[in-house]
């Protein structure tokens, strides 16, 4: 006489096993096409071998994930791979005498609690709900992930009608995820060329001050030393200011400091590039260099 259990939805946990195990592939939602990626058999305790006819992947309310799932019809129970489970979904399993805790490997706060009516450490999964049941209550981060990182007000106005149900107020922390989204270009490259000498090259650029002085200044003109870094600022009242602050500064350097400025960067604005200030760099002797567009770098 042959004794088949019939198929559970409980998930032994198993700290000595490799992979999720199952014999009834029901508990698979998504196979994988057969593949040399897993393997054609599994070794158990005793040392013989059991075939493995399928692989896929299965979700757990939570969600947990189940990845890579063997399905081998010749054991009884479904077997979860402790290593496997916690790593997949970034959390700890603490076990005691009733039961065990799934908690956040970051918060260390509880995700789940299983209690174990039995000699054996299990998740009783409870059954599935219908659709037209609620959604569980969840942290708004976890929402903001599930419904694709949406903004902050369309999160609220689904929290106000009801339409999702979170455990605690609209999470206004920063998403890594969105933030990386949001980027346009690639992070500029490190410059490894600078100026020898003092003054063989400095850096100019005109900016546009939000609130008006006291005194009525509304620009500044910003100069920095490619070689030593030092930096000088002159407060403007009109943009056409640019160029006698330049070339005053120009004579600063030469009675100051005994040498002179041998080149000028700047972007591609008017204040530098006129021929007032041509006709000057050409008379110093020095060469003005302009950035390429679209290049703040």
């Amino acid at each position: 006489m042959t004794l088949n259990p019939p198929a559970s939805t409980d998930w032994v946990v198993d700290t000595g096993a490799s992979s999720h195990m199952t014999p009834d592939s029901s508990n698979i939602s998504l196979f994988r096409p057969p593949c040399a990626s897993y393997p054609s058999s599994i070794v158990v305790g005793n040392g013989s071998t059991l075939p493995v006819v399928a692989c896929g992947h299965s979700v757990l309310p939570g969600p947990f994930y189940l990845n890579n799932v063997l399905v081998a019809p010749s054991i009884i129970k479904n077997l979860l791979s402790v290593c496997q489970f916690t790593t997949d979904n970034h959390c700890s399993i603490e076990f005691d005498p009733l039961g065990l805790s799934l908690k956040d490997l970051r918060s260390r706060n509880v995700i789940a609690r299983f209690n174990s009516p039995g000699p054996l450490y299990t998740l009783q999964l409870p059954a599935p709900a219908p659709p037209s049941c609620a959604l569980a209550a969840a942290p708004a981060a976890v929402w903001h992930r599930r419904l694709g990182h949406p903004g902050l007000e369309p999160l609220s106005k689904l929290v106000s009608t009801s339409a999702i149900s979170c455990t605690k107020g609209t999470d206004a922390s920063i998403c890594h995820a969105c933030q990386l989204g949001r980027h346009i270009r690639l992070p500029f490259p490190t410059s490894s060329s600078w100026a020898l000498k003092n003054f063989d090259l400095i850096h100019c650029d005109l900016w546009t001050s939000s609130v008006v002085s006291v005194s009525g200044y509304k620009y500044y003109l910003v100069i920095l030393d490619d070689c030593s870094h030092f930096l000088w600022t002159f407060p403007l009242r009109l943009k056409s200011e640019t160029f006698s602050t330049l070339s005053h500064f120009f004579s600063y350097v030469t009675t100051q400091f005994g040498c002179a400025v041998k080149q000028v960067q700047s972007d591609n604005e008017r204040e530098f590039d006129n021929t007032s200030t041509r006709s000057f760099f050409l008379d110093h002797g020095a060469m003005l260099r302009m950035s390429c567009p679209y290049t703040s770098s």
